[in-house]
């Protein structure tokens, strides 16, 4: 089984969040599985340049799109016994950052066509064409459109996998006929609610609609989750899905991670200790042995700020330390450093990122806090549980997949949850996790050890998606 995985970012090559960490981990993993995956990226301009140097010219062609015939170079790399094939076009990928240009779409658009129209020149035909996100999701139509009555074409199956459905693709309709080239006859595919939108035709189009996890398949069925195409995935329902991420557990690991003061495992648990004091030294904050809150996190509604802040002064009255790295809405990074002001022996505040402050927190905090509005899988809850902090979440999505609530008469579970989006059920939740840190053999021996035991790589996912791709 061969199968080609297109995206729009992949690590380690260049990568923003989560999709990348997915396309950088998941073909590896299938790999590893026995199952022949290449992964096709655009040959953008930031791209690392130690990797950007190591590429191999395979050939080009001319991709139509509508009126338009586009240059499309293609070149090659491995990493990892993986094959990764670039699109090269400097006047669609030629620029500083990956998104937010005005013709977004049209550059999405002629990559997505890209990917099939390559083929001939890679020789790579794959069984599944797995398309992540609105940045691919038009290449099922294309295969369905212009390539379904060519013979190395004819059998190719299709998967969409969405790990954001807040982001869509969405434009005037006039692109579907004047960008994309869609003809007549396909493009109610493509349009919604009197708009082009680019993730409902690949939602319409694909074999297969994954989601990052089995309780955000749910919920986009509800409204309150779909950004407004819960009409259109209650009718394609019977193609839907959801299977949890895995993360990379060689990048983290408490025990080869380069970043922290001292490395450890469950049976040095104690090493924690060292890691928390030289955090609270290198952020100003008073070296001591209370509960430390950690939280890595975007500054965003969906992240359940607001939350975090319609109580803070409650938590910060507690015997607690309260650490915060991360950039986003300008209200809330004010409102935090000005917090911070208030209680400067109580939280540590750093608004910007940096994956070597991110892992010293995860090794340093006792508890890590996710109060998310919606989190489609998340990944930081897994990656705490790895360094022993004890995650505090919100009931949805991946966090609810992942995270078990912890009972102490039986001592299963990995976390604190709670269920409603509200203030004061998450500081209950804070309080139940605070009362159990109290008592240390339940602490050490209960929580943490089935946190620190749970198996989060991307092997279970993998045989998940093999399935998936089987069935088809």
């Amino acid at each position: 089984m061969k199968i080609l995985f297109a995206a729009a970012e992949a690590a380690p090559f260049i990568r923003t969040g989560g999709l990348g960490d997915v396309a950088g981990a998941l073909p590896k993993a299938l790999q590893a599985n026995g199952v022949e995956c290449a992964v096709i990226l655009p040959l953008y301009q930031d791209m690392k340049a130690e990797y950007r140097n190591s590429l191999q010219f395979v050939g080009s062609t001319t991709v139509s799109l509508a009126w338009r015939n586009q240059y499309a170079g293609v070149f090659k790399s491995a990493v990892d016994g993986v094959n990764y094939y670039f699109i090269d076009n400097e006047f669609y990928f030629k620029r500083k950052g990956l998104y937010g240009h005005f013709d977004d779409g049209e550059r999405f658009a002629f990559f997505s066509k890209a990917i099939l129209e390559v083929m001939p020149l890679t020789g790579y035909y794959p069984d599944v064409l797995h398309v992540n996100d609105w940045q691919t999701a038009l290449a099922p139509l294309f295969l369905d459109c212009f390539y379904r009555d060519k013979e190395p074409y004819k059998n190719i199956k299709t998967v969409l996998a969405i790990h954001n459905i807040e982001f869509q693709g969405c434009m005037d309709k006039g692109v579907i006929a004047d960008v994309f080239g869609i003809p007549a006859s396909y493009s109610n595919v493509a349009e919604y609610r009197n708009d082009a939108n680019m993730l409902k035709a690949g939602i319409e189009a694909s074999n297969k609609v994954v989601t990052v996890s089995p309780t955000y398949a749910t919920e986009i069925l509800d409204k309150f989750y779909s950004y407004g195409l819960d009409a259109i995935l209650e009718q394609r329902k019977f193609k839907l899905s959801g299977i949890v991420n895995g993360i990379d557990v060689n990048l983290y690991n408490p025990k080869t991670d380069k970043a922290l003061f001292k490395n450890y495992e469950y049976r040095s648990y104690g090493q924690k200790a060292v890691n928390k004091h030289g955090l609270q030294e290198l952020l100003g904050l008073p070296v001591c042995d209370k509960p430390l809150i950690g939280m890595v996190t975007r500054l965003t509604t969906q992240k359940g700020i607001d939350l975090v802040l319609a109580v803070i002064h409650e938590i910060l009255e507690k015997d607690v330390q309260l650490v915060v790295l991360g950039t986003g809405d300008w209200k809330f990074e004010n409102a935090l450093q000005e917090i911070g002001k208030q209680y400067p022996s109580k939280i540590g505040t750093a608004i910007y990122f940096s994956g070597d402050i991110a892992s010293k927190i995860y090794a340093a905090s006792d508890l890590f806090l996710m109060p998310s509005k919606f989190e489609p899988c998340g990944l930081s809850q897994m990656i705490a549980m790895r360094y022993g902090s004890i995650p505090i979440v919100r009931e949805t999505g991946g966090l609810k997949d992942t995270v078990i609530p912890f009972n102490k008469e039986d001592g299963t579970g990995v976390g604190f949850t709670f269920k409603s989006y509200n203030a004061h059920d998450m500081l209950d939740a804070i309080n139940r996790a605070l009362e159990c840190y109290g008592d240390a053999k339940l602490w050490r021996n209960g929580v943490v050890k089935n946190a620190m035991k749970e198996d989060f790589s991307w092997k279970k996912s993998a045989k998940q998606y093999i399935e998936l791709y089987k069935s088809l």
